[in-house]
């Protein structure tokens, strides 16, 4: 009796020891095999506090090992959302194209595509620097706008192409009035005209057209620049230039008569003051 006392609380503390370890190896293994669904849901937990890197890991896995899930596209959106949130916006335009090339029957690609152009958004540099990524995030942007034109991101998506336009057209500008400067007229009525017929909504669309009158009378293109006072006046009737332009088109008019009232055979060759390199040897009108 004294030998099975001893042996039985043996059995016992062997048998709990068995059913704590096999338990434990149960819990270890579910957490192996969790499924596509309960994966993504672990992932989004990490996204939504902000730990995107962990977040990137889960998602990293579902993207890999279950593509075919019914949770694949929402994984590789969330994916580059991740990656939009780092601040990583190349890695995250890879990640939203990737869902529009291999998953183009989601319902999820018309946002993706959206944020395809954010991403370009975010990359586009000062007026001052290369534009790659402006050109890129508007042709992004203005196809998100043609393919679903009801979606509810248009607006976002078209004020974001008028700001990019506007970036455009000021660097466009900055060039032109750098011509006036080193009265290279020819060259900034280039820019200026350009100015106007691609960017003829932006917000500095006046500024070119007031420019182009200033080009024209530096030039001695008189008939010319009267008919863009005209039409500066038509385009822009509230612009806060028209004072500015009324003084250009009475510096027209005063040019003008002197021309008139010269003596039959001569030039009234007079330097305009926007002009400082005018003289009869160099007279750039075509």
């Amino acid at each position: 009796m004294k030998r099975i006392s001893i042996v039985l609380p043996f059995f016992i503390s062997l048998s709990i020891s068995f059913w704590l370890f096999s338990g434990c190896a149960s819990t270890r293994g579910t957490k192996t095999v969790l499924t596509p669904e309960e994966r993504f849901a672990l992932a989004k937990a990490k996204f939504d506090k902000h730990d995107y890197l962990e977040a990137i890991d889960e998602l990293s896995v579902i993207t890999l090992q279950y593509a075919g899930s019914t949770i694949a596209d929402s994984a590789q959106l969330l994916l580059g959302e991740a990656r939009y949130a780092r601040g990583e916006y190349l890695l995250a335009a890879y990640e939203f194209e990737k869902l529009i090339r291999n998953m183009p029957s989601s319902s999820l690609v018309p946002y993706a595509r959206y944020k395809l152009g954010m991403c370009y958004y975010e990359l586009s540099p000062k007026p001052e620097l290369d534009q790659t990524y402006t050109y890129k995030a508007i042709d992004e942007l203005q196809t998100f706008v043609e393919y679903y034109p009801t979606n509810e991101l248009v607006p976002e998506a078209e004020r974001r192409i008028h700001e990019l336009n506007n970036k455009l057209a000021l660097k466009n500008l900055k060039i032109a009035e750098l011509y006036m400067k080193m009265e290279d007229y020819k060259a900034a009525l280039i820019y200026f005209d350009h100015i106007l017929e691609r960017y003829h909504d932006s917000d500095v669309a006046d500024r070119a057209a007031k420019g182009k009158i200033e080009a024209l009378i530096a030039r001695r293109q008189y008939d010319a620049a009267r008919q863009e006072v005209q039409h500066f006046r038509e385009r822009y009737p509230t612009s806060s230039l028209l004072p500015e332009v009324d003084k250009l088109n009475a510096q027209i008019d005063r040019e003008l008569l002197q021309r008139n009232s010269a003596p039959s055979g001569q030039s009234a060759i007079k330097a305009n003051p926007l002009d400082k390199s005018f003289s009869p040897a160099n007279d750039e009108r075509p």
